[in-house]
């Protein structure tokens, strides 16, 4: 007799995909011509990714404990932000299982349902919102079925509240759901289609601020993470770094690296050398004594990189057009600006890391990933083993941002580990963290308007950036964008406007770029949104009546008005600011969520200070309104850390960050007080994770150009 309804070794995800609606496709896309499809493509994309509804099998992800607990698989990566809370809320509604019953635990790559899209993109709940409480439901009517067969009764007649299952005219009759499952004899048979779904007003957990899940064991040091992973008789390793920017390793030797304290195995292939040794001090200081010889590789500086990042006039790809931009730019007043961010790192906490036990049946890694499928697929290609025979587990994250989708500690640990037959634990440190990992990328945008009768009749926005999304991309996906849709996220003119443009160029950079929180959402808005509040000084007009007057009237446009109209009213906007500050409006659109910012701001000892942040916004429907206002929180805290003080800079071919001193964050101190309204309608939600990140350094930025008449274009910024 089974002890539970336990989820299948595996699952390989065929249908539930995320779906990108490019209309147009086949024959005809080819006759519309690479530009043209690149244009389409891009509108899609813009819109947003829309994840397809169909339903799971529930015995991949939940298992009913004869002790009436019910513990929940999830593919989902919990990494800070609170999703696993999110979700077992969502798993919970439809189950009809009390809160303290619930049990959330990361699923495998082995046990579970194994998710191929990872954790990234404000998707996690978009995509996993009608899947899972489908998957809850339909568990929940087998169970129900189940017990009716127990208690001989028609399904009909029961009813499931609170993990019991009783007769609806004899409720001393009932079963509880660890009761139900065992007694249970055969096997579960799944139905094909998920049961209908318990309407919104008979919501318990869904909409309700529940306590985290993962509170506790983080609290009292339980919850463990990828640098914390440990297994009796594992080794340290560590794997000698690249003196410059595009060195490659060019021969090694083991030197006397093997007599050092502690040493254990020296490891050398075409193009690495590693150490394992019995603590990570040894493996570390081992390195120092192995023979390498590196190529020269780039004798980069930072004008390099400025230089090479910048935008040339009339190339790149079309990524939006509307009206004809270059017929009317030169009508009515003209104005144009440019504006910088620089390369920036993603600073978590936790460096990457990861615990590898090669043996001789199966392959298991533990690892701080937002990718499991991924990091799986890796490891077994650098070990020349069975993908089937490598198991994922993922650990919590100490912050991930798009960092986590490194596979250089798991395969460094795993190539160990198979050398010495023994565990073996790689965990960077932060030196190799901020020189060795990749960054934000920069971007340079030349933006240009004319505007007539106080209306801007003609927006053009020219933008280029290293890699975001091509970074981890064959090199077709590339040649057939052209443009990095990552690197122009947030960078497309959303307002009412009869002719906007928007180019977008790729620049090929020498320096590692990828994903980082937003992907280019924060850089692009801080563009068009700084230029948006010129335009409306240009044109003698308050900044918020200015953005308002170039909304339309159809549902993007309702959305952008209330979320700027709530951010302004509560803000204050329009009535004085207090003595020695003042405020600035920005606004923007991602993942189909629209959120609105109003930063008040000073300048304290010739640096500026933010006061205090109000942000609306429009993210559908709202699972835990905490857990939404600390994405908030997080988002602004982030955001407004690279717009007053992260830089990464290069010199002589090495990036010159070593740790936290060369990299200042926001402190404490420095954090603003914020007000966030939820001010959202629909039956769905939105994206959280990314979308507040959007308006901050405009925000701020149009604010200080309030207080102080200087309009600042460049990120860090400084006065």
């Amino acid at each position: 007799m089974s002890d539970a309804v336990a989820p299948k070794k595996s699952w390989r995800p065929t249908r539930r995909q995320f779906l990108l609606g490019l209309g147009v496709g086949g024959v005809g896309a080819l006759a519309l011509g690479l530009p043209a499809i690149r244009l389409e493509v891009a509108r899609a994309v813009d819109k947003g990714l829309v994840p397809s509804s169909d339903p799971l099998d529930p015995t991949l992800w939940f298992e009913v404990l004869r002790d009436d607990r019910v513990r929940l698989h999830l593919p989902k990566v919990e990494m800070g932000q609170g999703i696993h809370t999110a979700l077992a809320q969502i798993a919970a509604e439809e189950l009809e299982v009390p809160w303290e019953r619930l049990e959330v635990v990361h699923a495998t790559t082995a046990h579970g349902p194994v998710d191929k899209q990872g954790t990234s993109g404000s998707m996690t709940v978009v995509g996993l919102y009608q899947p899972l409480r489908e998957s809850a439901a339909t568990l929940r009517e087998m169970l129900r079925a189940e017990a009716a067969r127990q208690l001989g009764v028609q399904a009909s007649a029961i009813v499931a509240a609170g993990g019991t299952l009783s007769v609806r005219d004899q409720p001393e009759k009932k079963l509880r759901y660890g009761e139900v499952v065992a007694k249970h004899t055969g096997t579960w048979e799944v139905p094909e289609q998920p049961p209908a779904l318990k309407p919104a007003k008979d919501f318990q957990f869904i909409g309700k601020s529940m306590p985290r899940v993962d509170l506790e064991a983080k609290l009292t040091g339980q919850g463990v993470y990828g640098y914390d992973q440990r297994l009796p008789g594992m080794l340290y390793g560590a794997t000698a770094r690249p003196p410059r920017l595009g060195s490659t390793l060019r021969a090694a030797r083991e030197g006397k690296a093997r007599q050092q304290p502690g040493v254990v195995e020296v490891l050398i292939g075409s193009d690495f050398a590693s150490v394992a040794a019995e603590s990570r001090e040894q493996a570390h200081a081992a390195l120092a004594h192995l023979e390498l010889e590196w190529t020269e590789g780039e004798s980069l500086q930072q004008a390099d990189v400025d230089a090479r990042t910048t935008v040339k006039d009339g190339e790149g790809v079309l990524v939006q057009e509307e009206g004809d931009v270059p017929a009317h730019l030169g009508r009515g007043k003209q104005l144009s600006a440019e504006y910088r961010t620089p390369l920036a790192a993603h600073a978590h906490l936790e460096p990457q890391a990861a615990l590898v036990e090669v043996k001789p049946e199966r392959v298991r890694v533990w690892t701080s990933t937002q990718m499991p499928g991924s990091i799986r697929k890796q490891v077994a290609k650098a070990l020349e083993r069975d993908e089937e025979s490598v198991e994922i587990v993922p650990t919590h994250l100490g912050g991930g941002f798009g960092r986590r989708l490194d596979a250089k500690a798991p395969i460094e640990a795993a190539r160990l580990s198979r050398a010495t037959g023994r565990p073996v634990h790689v965990g960077w440190t932060r030196a190799e963290e901020f020189r060795h990992g990749f960054f934000r990328p920069p971007t340079h945008h030349v933006l240009k308007a004319s505007l007539e009768s106080g209306k801007v009749l003609a927006f053009d926005h020219q933008q280029a950036s290293g890699d975001v999304i091509f970074a981890l991309m064959p090199g077709a996906v590339s040649a057939v964008m052209g443009a990095d849709f990552g690197s122009w996220r947030g960078a497309t003119i959303r307002y009412d406007m009869p002719h906007r443009r928007t180019l977008a160029q790729r620049v090929e950079l020498p320096v590692p770029t990828a994903t980082w929180r937003g992907l280019g959402l924060l850089a692009n808005t801080f563009a068009v949104e700084g230029f948006m509040d010129e335009l409306a000084h240009a044109a003698g007009e308050d900044p918020l009546a200015f953005r308002l007057k170039h909304l339309g009237d159809d549902e993007m446009g309702r959305r952008f008005r209330r979320v700027l109209e709530a951010a302004a009213k509560k803000a204050g906007w329009g009535t004085a600011a207090p003595e020695g500050r003042a405020r600035g409006i920005a606004c923007s659109v991602d993942m189909n969520t629209v959120v609105a910012q109003v930063a008040e701001v000073s300048v304290e000892n010739g640096r500026p200070r933010v006061h205090r942040f109000t942000c609306a916004v429009d993210c559908g429907l709202v699972i835990n309104p905490d857990g939404a206002a600390a994405q908030v929180e997080g988002g602004i805290m982030m955001a407004l850390s690279s717009t007053l003080s992260e830089r990464i800079t290069l010199k002589n071919g090495q990036v010159e960050a070593e740790n936290f001193y060369d990299y200042p964050l926001l402190t404490m101190r420095e954090a603003p007080d914020i007000d966030t309204l939820l001010v959202g309608e629909g039956d769905k939600p939105l994206g959280m994770g990314e979308p507040p990140m959007g308006p901050v350094a405009a925000a701020v930025a149009n604010a200080l150009f309030t207080l102080t008449g200087k309009r600042l274009r460049t990120l860090p910024l400084k006065l």
